[in-house]
């Protein structure tokens, strides 16, 4: 049996499911349940640690203690908020993968639609009593879709993009994929993507690899009427290039729903460049995943990664440290 450390504040009605679940896996121990004088020991027997942020959950003294932990399983399903440097070697990291596709995949075609209908321009105008019935908003019917970072939140939007009849161009790691794809490619294949797509969805994890990849090169390769929705991590775009060519381009719009500076990094909201006062942006507050049971979606599907773990099985997800260090 293993001994699992849960680091997060769980709802007492998901702390039965987490103990059912990992029944006959892992003895399961949360911190938040235990004297402080406890603490210290429940970490240092620890074999597995289930974590939302461990930067925020755990102290300096708590990761010196965690010697003994074999896998940091995440509920969150990016990585790039890890304290990488205070993380012993050998400890696998998993990535929740896949757990919030599917009300993100909505929440990206939500935007899609209300972009290229122009509903908030539309309605902003008959608040003030002018009936624009004849600007033309725009089909999605027969457009190219880019999707950068062809995981599960990428597969989850091309299934509903094809329903529109949308043809798939995608970039993942290996270039490979079995699904119906007009194109697959890898980063290196990027501006070709970029070039070809009405609409470009980033589903990318953050790491050294992308921090920045959106930047004034690739903005020049897009058609001048794209559509780009970002439900990754802000710090992929450059976000001062972004604002200027958004300002300069008013037919080119952008959906926003990851920002460079949020609560749950950095501790506040703040952008840099007024984003909210263009008519082709429409922002939402990282909010994609935030629906009627989310936090129990997460953990089922961290615990099903626990459970390969504790069967000797490969999880999914892991993080290649040399990613993020």
């Amino acid at each position: 049996m293993y001994n699992l450390v849960v680091s997060f504040n769980v709802p007492e009605e998901e702390k039965e499911t987490i103990k059912k679940a990992l029944s006959g896996y892992c003895n399961t121990i949360f911190l938040h349940d235990i004297p402080q004088s406890e603490r210290t020991e429940a970490i240092s027997k620890a074999d597995i640690l289930l974590s939302w942020n461990p930067s925020k959950e755990c102290t300096e003294e708590d990761f010196l203690y965690m010697k003994k932990v074999k896998l940091l399983q995440l509920v969150s399903a990016g990585a790039d908020h890890l304290p990488f440097d205070r993380l012993k070697a050998g400890m696998v990291v998993a990535s929740n993968i896949g757990a919030y596709s599917m009300p993100m995949a909505e929440h990206v075609m939500a935007i899609t639609l209300a972009l290229l209908k122009r509903l908030l321009p539309g309605q902003k105008k008959l608040t003030e009593d002018v009936f624009d019935q004849f600007t033309e908003n725009r089909m999605l019917d027969g457009a190219v879709c880019g999707i950068l970072g062809y995981g599960g939140i990428g597969k989850a939007v091309a299934r509903y993009m094809r329903a529109f009849n949308v043809k798939i161009f995608a970039v993942n790691t290996s270039g490979r994929t079995d699904e119906d794809v007009a194109f697959i490619g890898t980063l290196g294949d990027l501006d070709y993507v970029l070039s070809n797509s009405d609409i470009v969805v980033i589903s990318l994890p953050l790491n050294r690899h992308t921090r920045g990849i959106i930047a004034r090169e690739q903005f020049d390769k897009m058609k001048k009427d794209a559509v780009l929705i970002n439900v990754a991590r802000g710090d992929i775009i450059d976000q001062g290039t972004l604002y200027n060519h958004l300002k300069a381009n008013p037919m080119f719009m952008a959906g926003i729903d990851a920002w460079w500076i949020e609560p749950f990094r950095h501790g506040e909201f703040r952008i840099n460049y007024p984003f909210f006062g263009l008519p082709n942006v429409l922002g939402s507050p990282h909010n994609s995943a935030i629906v009627p049971g989310v936090l129990a979606m997460g953990i089922k599907s961290a615990l099903e990664n626990v459970i390969r773990f504790a069967k000797k099985e490969r999880p999914r997800g892991i993080v290649d440290f040399g990613d993020y260090v």
